[in-house]
């Protein structure tokens, strides 16, 4: 059984310092409370070291769409694929963004032996939305940037390589 979840909020810097904040997985652990640990193995793959209450979890996550102040999508991976979920970016403004958390979590062990668990899924991620906006919001400017697309779990390059010129440069003066 499936539980949906969907989170927004409104924060006050640009789409693009939502946007390139929230791809620095790494820094998680500085701002969200359930995050313990996020390695970036590549573009396209994460593992994430989490716990919530007692329960402790670790799983692959790949990042299967992608598109630079738009979205980012996500599906756990391996033995126990049990969530997934996107975020969306929406500038509503030049210094303002909202940020939506779509998620459907699997239901399984003692977390679908809950009463209802999608309460608690979305304390957290309300929670940690919060705490996102507070971290950005400090800051001022995202601590770094991934500006590549992802298309079907596959990397589109950021931008393209500008085109050559064949004519030599010369020295000026």
């Amino acid at each position: 059984m499936h539980t949906t979840v969907e989170e927004s909020i409104e924060i006050a810097v640009p789409v693009r310092t939502a946007y390139d904040q929230w791809t620095q997985f790494k820094n998680f652990p500085r701002f969200m409370s359930t995050v313990q640990r996020v390695d970036q193995l590549s573009p396209v793959m994460t593992r994430w070291k989490v716990k919530v209450g007692p329960l402790r979890r670790e799983f692959l996550a790949e990042i299967v769409e992608q598109e630079p102040d738009s979205l980012v999508a996500w599906r756990t991976v391996g033995r126990q694929p049990w969530h997934w979920g996107e975020v969306s970016f929406r500038s509503t403004a030049a210094d303002r963004t909202v940020v939506r958390v779509h998620m459907k979590v699997e239901r399984r062990g003692v977390m679908g032996r809950m009463a209802d668990p999608s309460k608690t899924t979305q304390r957290v991620v309300r929670h940690e939305l919060e705490c996102f906006r507070e971290f950005i919001e400090g800051l001022g400017d995202a601590s770094g940037a991934w500006r590549g697309a992802i298309h079907h779990g596959r990397v589109r390059p950021a931008e393209p390589e500008p085109p050559r010129s064949r004519v030599p440069k010369w020295p000026v003066g």
